[in-house]
């Protein structure tokens, strides 16, 4: 039975946090071609395996991640401990192909959770439904396994699916027994017939709330990027998860559910193409487009997930780093504006965006003005006073012959010059009267 109230008790603090790095990482670091490496060249596991024995990132210090995501403002993490190529970052009892079994032969989940949380960064898990390397997951015809065409039918018949769901949610109850408290969960992904109690959805999530009662989950037991789930029709079902997770997209009109109540959700979002290493990808995004799609997502009620590929060695690549270093810059300045922020209630101004604390708006200025800055949709009798949210300086409604022939609009001059104070994201923090 879904309980509203603990529902919203139990998403309050991701509804604030509102920035997060995903970590994707494993064996595909090694051959460096992305983490679907397996099913897009359909690899066969004895051509896989040879990078399990060759695992062993001398550089891995996830007290250096945690730092990177920390200065960057970001509030949580969420680390992949099984991605769909079934290595695991952890060390289950229920498989040998795990990282404490490689020359490496240490439990990264357990040293990436402690490195995290002393950094008072909320900790989350990223575990895969699928399963190239266990036994009884279907190979052939399956639409994503490497060995969909490759596999003998026959040898199909031969294959447990429930011993496989038997596995999974071992690992799972792994995960939320051994491991200290949980903040996040995130399961990917349902396609096809594979969704809802195909995992069974209602054993596995009544199992895991036993465990960590307050821990969220995101969407995709019974969906993916391609759908939103029974979240979005306001009769959720046990399974339905707490937050939609769109894709590298932000919803254009974000997230209503059938009811018209918001949704919460994140959007995940790659820094380049690939969300493992992929050593041939350079094409990463200008760190003016992050800091705007993340002001985007909070702007209409949602949260992002950036995401890191750290190398064969553990290091997180340094044009990602330099990255989170000024996403950071920008967010020492402006936090303000996205923690504890979301939709203002008014119109998208064609000149940025605005975020809404209370009677705060932030009013994001994303293009320069000829002269003072019009405020759109701000009502110019409702302002109690402005601040450049940077250094909390005064700014001042103007009242002059210029502006005036726009009475129902306020114009603030934000800088004397042609160009903005902060090309990338210039925000005025203005408090509204009561």
């Amino acid at each position: 039975m879904f309980d509203r109230k603990e529902y919203e008790k139990r998403i309050r603090w991701f509804q604030h946090d509102r920035f997060g790095m995903f970590i994707h990482w494993g064996l595909y670091a090694i051959p460096a071609r992305g983490e679907w490496v397996r099913s897009v060249e359909e690899m066969p596991e004895e051509e896989y395996l040879p990078f399990f024995d060759e695992f062993d990132p001398v550089d891995f210090d996830p007290k250096k991640w945690a730092a990177a995501a920390k200065q960057a403002g970001m509030k949580y993490a969420v680390l992949t401990a099984k991605h769909h190529d079934g290595f695991c970052l952890f060390d289950s009892q229920y498989t040998d192909f795990k990282s404490t079994n490689t020359p490496f032969g240490r439990d990264i989940v357990r040293e990436f959770l402690d490195a995290f949380r002393a950094e008072g960064l909320k900790v989350g898990l990223y575990y895969s439904l699928l399963d190239w390397h266990h036994p009884d997951y279907p190979h052939f015809g399956d639409r994503n396994h490497p060995m969909r065409r490759k596999a003998d039918p026959a040898q199909e018949a031969g294959r447990d699916f429930d011993r496989y769901l038997d596995y999974m949610h071992h690992q799972v109850r792994e995960l939320c027994g051994n491991y200290g408290k949980l903040d996040l969960l995130w399961f990917d992904f349902s396609y096809d017939d594979m969704r809802g109690e195909t995992w069974r959805a209602t054993e596995l999530v009544r199992m895991i709330r036993s465990l960590q009662p307050d821990v969220i989950m995101d969407n995709r037991l019974e969906a993916s990027g391609e759908g939103f789930g029974s979240l979005a029709t306001g009769n959720p079902s046990e399974y339905s998860g707490d937050f939609v997770s769109p894709e590298q997209i932000i919803p254009p009109d974000g997230l209503l559910d059938a009811d018209g109540n918001d949704l919460c959700w994140e959007a995940c979002i790659t820094m380049n193409g690939n969300w493992g290493y992929h050593s041939g990808d350079k094409n990463f995004k200008p760190v003016s487009l992050l800091i705007k799609k993340l002001v985007e997502c909070v702007s209409k009620g949602g949260n992002m997930l950036l995401n890191v590929g750290p190398d064969a060695r553990g290091n997180i690549p340094q044009e990602s780093l330099a990255i989170l270093s000024q996403i950071g810059e920008w967010m020492r300045r402006n936090s303000d504006s996205v923690y504890g922020c979301g939709k203002s209630g008014l119109p998208k101004p064609e000149n940025g965006r605005i975020t809404r604390c209370g009677d705060t708006l932030y009013y994001h200025i994303m293009e320069p003005a000829i002269g003072a800055v019009p405020l759109y949709g701000v009502p110019k009798d409702k302002i109690r006073s402005v601040r450049l949210l940077a250094d909390k300086s005064e700014r001042f409604v103007q009242d002059n012959w210029i502006v005036n022939n726009y009475p129902d609009m306020a114009f603030v001059e934000v800088s004397p010059h042609a160009a903005l104070p902060d090309p990338d994201d210039t925000v005025l923090a203005i408090r509204l009267k009561k």
